[in-house]
């Protein structure tokens, strides 16, 4: 799994930072978090194709998470693309897409719009499921948690043969944490598989000043993508407007205890980012500025 970091600007973008959109590859899939103006062009020069499967998770309805999508959907009709493409946003994101259809016309691709209803699981599959909770900025808001589910613990299959279990369907009976019976006898798969290992858990604030809910989201995730519009001095400016400071979000990514944190959504105020790191680090010191096109892999946990 791969994070590849497309706009990592606040609500103006600078000439290193452009507005904000999250690219997470896994398994040849391209899971993207919102989708600010110029994101189809930046998609192009970190080679991110777009004919993958692929799903859009947008955090609310400003122009600097959205107005990326005309662009994105137009360029990919016009490549023919032939994979399904399900968009999920707020409320409202059926009426925006639905004008810049009236306008540009309807894809030819198969497309779902998604309007997310409330808090929770808003898709799953057999491998993992993004859950939604509300943000706290103006509008309706959210933030996003991708999670995969865990695996089947490591195979053992000296200790399948030292008790006579044959190759086949047992073996993967067992390796999916099944018990098996041969011979009139139940064979328990501790033992032969050790325990199930954890997925991988990515959780994207979008636009949020800090909240109870996204503690909760992020808890032992392995990447917080958290955004820091704001330095200390500006606190009463985040909460007025929905955003949170670096500390802030240092804050939650230590009582989440989370492996690794990412400041996004950077205001064009600070052409440097010094201060901002220097301060979160000294709550969380795992703490990393996003910039535009960095890439991090994201491991098996093992």
């Amino acid at each position: 799994m791969k994070i590849t970091f497309l706009g990592t600007s606040g609500t103006m973008p600078t000439v290193d930072r452009g507005p904000s959109a999250v690219a997470i590859i896994r398994k040849g899939e391209l899971i993207l978090f919102d989708c600010g103006e110029g994101t189809q062009q930046r998609m192009v020069k970190a080679r991110l194709g777009f004919g993958r499967r692929m799903k859009i998770f947008v955090s609310h309805l400003h122009g600097d998470h959205i107005l990326g999508l005309p662009g994105l959907l137009e360029t990919m009709n016009l490549l023919n693309r032939e994979h399904p493409l399900s968009i999920y946003g707020p409320k409202g994101i059926l009426n925006f897409l639905n004008a810049i259809f009236h306008i540009l016309g309807v894809p030819d691709f198969p497309l779902d719009v998604l309007e997310i209803a409330g808090s929770g699981v808003i898709y799953s599959d057999s491998e993992y499921r993004v859950e939604a909770i509300r943000a706290n900025h103006e509008g309706e808001s959210w933030s996003f948690a991708l999670i995969e589910y865990p695996r089947p613990g490591r195979f053992h299959p000296e200790k399948a043969k030292e008790l006579n279990i044959p190759r086949g369907p047992l073996w993967k009976r067992l390796q999916q944490g099944e018990p098996v019976m041969l011979g009139g006898k139940i064979f328990q798969p501790e033992g032969i598989v050790d325990a199930p290992r954890p997925g991988r858990k990515i959780v994207y604030s979008g636009d949020t000043s800090p909240n109870k809910a996204l503690t909760e989201l992020a808890l032992e995730a392995d990447v917080l993508i958290h955004e820091a519009t704001f330095d200390d001095d500006m606190v009463d400016r985040a909460q007025r407007d929905g955003h949170s400071t670096a500390t802030q979000a240092a804050e939650i990514a230590a009582a989440a205890k989370v492996d690794r944190l990412f400041l996004t959504h950077i205001s064009s105020r600070y052409p440097s980012t010094e201060s901002l790191l220097e301060k979160a680090r000294k709550i969380f010191p795992m703490t990393f500025i996003a910039e535009d096109f960095m890439k991090i892999e994201i491991p098996l946990k093992s």
